[in-house]
This record gives C-alpha cells, sequence and structure tokens, in this order.
C-alpha cells in the first residue's frame, strides 16, 4: 500500500502510559472524596479527553459539569508531577519507527490528550525520530473523532489524506481516520478492544507495532 504519511495516536499505541493516568487520575478521585478505580477500569476512560475520563470515573451521582472541571483542573497538576514515572515505549515502537523514517515516510501523532502533555510525552520518548506535527487537545479544536486535527496535518504535511495510514487503538482513532479519508489500522496491544475498533470501521488490525511494515509492503 503506497502511503505516504502516519498519523499516530499516542497514549496505547505508541506509549503504555495507563498506570501513570490512572495513578493521577484516582489521586484526584481520593481528594474529592471518592473511591479509587482499578488502574485498568481506565482503559476504558481514556481517549476522549480528560473530561470524558472523569465523565467515567466519578460515581454517575456525581457527575455534574462542576465536579467534572474541578477534577480536570486537579488532574493537571497530578499528572504534571507524574506523567513519566511509570510509562513506557511499547515494545517494537522503536524498530517500527526506524524503518519508517528509512523508507522516509513522513510521522505525525494525533491525541485527545491535552495538547501540552502530549509534546512532553513525545519529547520525552520519542525525540530521536523526526514526528511532526504533534497535536493533542487544544482549545477551539474539536476532540477526535471529529476530524479537524487529522485534516490540519494532512494539509500542514501536504499529503492527501487518502495518502496517509492512521494507528490507533480505539473507536475514537478508526472514526477519526474514516471520516478524514484514512486508512484505519487497528493496534492490538493497546487499551481497547478488537471488537469496538472492528464496529467503527478499522479496516486492518496488527498484533504487534513492527507488523505495520507488512502492511506497507
Amino acid at each position: 500500500m503506497p502511503y505516504q504519511a502516519i498519523i499516530f495516536d499516542l497514549d496505547g499505541t505508541l506509549l503504555n502510559t495507563l498506570d501513570d493516568i490512572a495513578d493521577s487520575a484516582n489521586a484526584v478521585l481520593v481528594e474529592h472524596g471518592y473511591a479509587p478505580r482499578p488502574a485498568d477500569d481506565y482503559r476504558f476512560f481514556i481517549g476522549g479527553g480528560v473530561d470524558i475520563l472523569f465523565e467515567k470515573a466519578l460515581p454517575e451521582s456525581e457527575r455534574q459539569g462542576n465536579t467534572i472541571q474541578a477534577c480536570v483542573e486537579r488532574f493537571r497538576d497530578e499528572y504534571k508531577s507524574g506523567w513519566d514515572r511509570k510509562t513506557q515505549i511499547y515494545n517494537g515502537v522503536s524498530d517500527l519507527l526506524d524503518t519508517l523514517i528509512e523508507r522516509g515516510l513522513k510521522l505525525a501523532v494525533l491525541s485527545n490528550k491535552p495538547h501540552a502533555f502530549t509534546k512532553k510525552c513525545v519529547e520525552r520518548y520519542l525525540s530521536r525520530w523526526p514526528i511532526s506535527p504533534v497535536l493533542g487537545q487544544r482549545n477551539g479544536i474539536p476532540h477526535k473523532p471529529d476530524p479537524t486535527g487529522a485534516i490540519e496535518i494532512a494539509d500542514e504535511l501536504g499529503v492527501a489524506p487518502s495518502d496517509f495510514l492512521y494507528l490507533g487503538d480505539s473507536a475514537t482513532d478508526m472514526k477519526t481516520a474514516r471520516s478524514a479519508g484514512m486508512f484505519a489500522v487497528g493496534a492490538l496491544w493497546g487499551f481497547r478492544p478488537e471488537e469496538e475498533m472492528r464496529e467503527a470501521g478499522a479496516q486492518a488490525f496488527i498484533a504487534k507495532p513492527t507488523d505495520l511494515i507488512d502492511l506497507l509492503n
């Protein structure tokens, strides 16, 4: 498949950020008098932005807008001090990125993680590779699955959306890719199950990062 560029989701695709996000969110819940959630629950809370995370993590009776906003604000402080304690690059991602750069593909990141944290994560763990643009959630720009961010990347790189492969680990990513006119690939090592991504329009799946090379041959 003759793709010229690849957009990557970040959390659950390039980086395993689950424990740091869960630890920070649980600290906020406890501070507000709520029980912490098991870390594995956050697999289904991550991906829609921090506000959506707390809509899901808070007790159902406490999901009012002002409570969610208070938790979001505190999360930013908690995560700022603990965003890189346990986060790791997934096995195989380094080899994949090396190969993609050797082949001359353009690489970008699009995440619903707040923009500042998205940039920090890429700079900390992925600075070996020329990945640009790197876009997180920004004020005034709709969250994924709205395709605005993906189209912005295509315009910046000067590559038609149909020449992009999009790799992510959630329904949100698959819907973003399909809405933007990009080829949607599901990462099976990530946070969400295959069935979710298949129902959302995934066009292919890979079991490990380097399997992506086979789709490019």
